[in-house]
């Protein structure tokens, strides 16, 4: 675990992970909460979801990431 971490906090692996974060959270926060923001009526929930729509890219990023050097350590 300590290795993933490790992995997961370098800067290339950060700097990758947040590019891909701001344009696949954008293109989904767009798709499925623009009305909303749009029109104003965007609730607190709204903007907890519209925060989790750009972790998840984030996160998904970050571990295929960290995966991919880690099995091209082992082979």
């Amino acid at each position: 675990m300590n290795e993933w971490l490790a992995i997961a906090r370098r800067p290339d692996i950060v700097y990758r992970s947040l590019r891909v974060a701001l344009v696949v959270g954008t293109v989904l926060v767009l798709i499925n909460h623009g009305d909303r923001i749009a029109t104003g009526v965007a609730s607190g929930a709204d903007w907890l979801k519209i925060g989790l729509t750009y972790l998840v890219p984030y996160a998904v990023s970050t571990w295929a990431a960290v995966s991919t050097i880690r099995a091209a350590g082992k082979s």
